[in-house]
């Protein structure tokens, strides 16, 4: 009991140095004159190497962090393809929009949507879907917050969990508010350097107590599955539903395609300086996520070789303990003053991880709404209210935000994650890809895409598995599962691609035809890496 209460205590003692430390490097480096490009890229001064690391901090979440560790832990083989993905997703961003993106846009994916197709609804309506796909990833990271707390400081009361989330909620507003871009991006580095530096000594720790064989790793872990070799087989997770391939085929292929659009992580591309800059800043960003793949799947698996997935399931049954439990399992029951202080560094990595990217989200959204939606109705907006809008837009979402986080925090918070990654992969996806390489692309292809695309995936969403219909949905109580996927991806991808070739097609031959003499036009300067507008 005393060891405990020492790591507790240890725990809030490092949770209050990261929060001073983090507040007082967003002060320092927030801007501190009225200047746009100050505050949303930082005047693009990071280096390629900084940006890079900046990048992976944004793309790797708190629910990547204990979601893709809590599926690697429970369904073995599933969860390593997961990972993979998340690595995936970053290179197809890196190789296929990174650059377009940064030559297109300034501030915002309004920006870059808006470059070829200029007006006041294709700004409204990015802003409108930009929020909606960061929205459920917010409430997945601040009602986690409250449940992480609560495992790490050892209590239990509901009304300690939801003060956490609204003191948090609070916290991350005032990073984005004071901090803009820089502040953000330096909080970004601090937390995947201690991530990554936690998760590489825990994984080290794994390898060891197996001999540093990872077969014998994987072996383990499937001995303590409970269901054998179908651990280290494909279908695991899915093996409850009626198309189980398809189904894992569909899930990937949504996070790949989403998890390059997420707007938080697209938003980085205009903070680098030249188009070099951001294959290079890519570059470090992709090295990263790939050395995070390797340390989450030795820890997944070490969680679930050291203490069994039975003792997983029982903490939390979609397993997003499994990290932190396998931690603590690899150092034993009596842990020292070392083993102590690391166990600490974990914990604290993945508090900081939860209050950078709820940050990095909140500063998106608020971008959007203050460039995409006030600034382009007025003519002269000055850069000093353009800001004080940003600021304030930071508010207007986050306090919603930690509202609805409160509501959801008993429910199964999987559904919010699979919604973003959806609605990225089959509106802002189609949306960008069309946008940056159709010549004939219209704009009314555009609206078409981001709303239908939008709209397929609200419509499907509350069909599915993870809402209803099974011991581990949103509401398990309820049963009004009619689409037999645990993902919209089947049919709301296609369709957001469909949405936008049938809305050019219906434009017809003349509109289409101004819209290629336009998009010409700026050709050469999205595709070529010309200098953007407004430098």
């Amino acid at each position: 009991m005393s060891t405990d209460f020492g790591n507790s205590s240890m725990s809030l003692v490092a949770f209050s140095t990261v929060v001073t430390i983090t507040l007082l490097l967003c002060v320092m480096t927030g801007p501190d004159r009225d200047d746009l490009d100050e505050f949303y890229t930082g005047y693009s001064s990071l280096s390629p190497m900084r940006n890079g690391l900046a990048i992976a901090g944004d793309y790797v979440s708190a629910a990547t962090v204990l979601g893709t560790g809590g599926v690697i832990a429970l369904y073995g083989y599933d969860g390593i393809v997961l990972a993979l993905s998340t690595a995936l997703s970053l290179m197809l961003l890196m190789f296929l929009l990174a650059e377009p993106l940064r030559n297109a846009g300034r501030f915002t994916m309004g920006d870059a949507l808006a470059r070829r197709m200029p007006g006041r609804c294709v700004r409204i309506t990015a802003c409108v879907v930009t929020i909606a796909a960061l929205l459920p990833l917010m409430l997945v990271q601040l009602a986690g917050t409250g449940q992480l707390m609560a495992y790490i400081l050892g209590f239990s009361g509901s009304a300690l969990k939801t003060g956490c989330i609204i003191g948090l909620g609070a916290l991350m507003i005032s990073y984005a508010a004071i901090g803009g871009m820089k502040g953000t991006a330096l909080i970004q580095i601090l937390k995947i350097v201690m991530l990554l530096g936690s998760g590489a000594v825990v994984a080290v720790l794994v390898l060891n107590r197996f001999d540093w064989n990872p077969g014998a790793l994987f072996d383990a872990a499937a001995a303590q599955s409970g269901v054998g070799p179908a651990f280290l087989e494909s279908g695991l997770q899915f093996s409850g539903g009626p198309h189980p391939q398809l189904d894992m085929l569909t899930s990937q292929f949504a996070v790949v395609l989403g998890g390059a659009c997420l707007p938080h992580v697209t938003m980085r591309m205009y903070t680098a300086s030249s188009a070099p800059q951001v294959r290079r800043s890519m570059s470090w960003a992709v090295s990263s996520v790939v050395l995070f793949v390797l340390v989450i799947t030795v820890v997944g698996f070490g969680a679930t070789a050291l203490i069994g997935r039975e003792a997983i399931v029982q903490a939390d049954p979609q397993g997003n303990s499994a990290y932190l439990l396998g931690s603590r399992a690899v150092f034993g029951a009596e842990m020292s003053t070392v083993e102590t202080f690391l166990f600490t560094s974990v914990t604290t990595a993945i508090f900081l991880t939860v209050l950078a990217s709820v940050a990095g989200m909140i500063l998106a959204c608020a971008n959007s709404l203050a460039h995409d939606v006030y600034a382009a109705r007025v003519q002269e907006l000055s850069p000093r209210r353009e800001m004080l809008l940003a600021r304030l837009s930071a508010l207007a979402v986050g306090v919603p935000a930690i509202l609805l986080a409160t509501m959801v925090q008993h429910r199964s918070l999987q559904p919010l994650v699979t919604l973003s990654f959806c609605l990225a992969a089959s509106a802002i996806a189609p949306a960008l890809v069309y946008g940056l390489f159709w010549r004939r692309y219209t704009r009314a292809g555009l609206l078409s895409t981001l709303i239908g695309g939008s709209v397929v995936v609200l419509l499907l969403m509350p069909g599915t598995n993870l809402v209803s219909g099974s011991p581990f949905s949103a509401f398990p109580e309820a049963d009004f599962n009619w689409f037999p996927f645990t993902t919209t991806g089947l049919v709301s991808i296609p369709a957001g691609f469909a949405f936008g070739w049938l809305g050019t097609m219906i434009s017809g031959r003349r509109k289409a035809e101004e819209q290629r003499r336009q998009y010409e036009a700026v050709e050469g300067s999205i595709l070529a890496g010309a200098v953007r507008r407004g430098e």
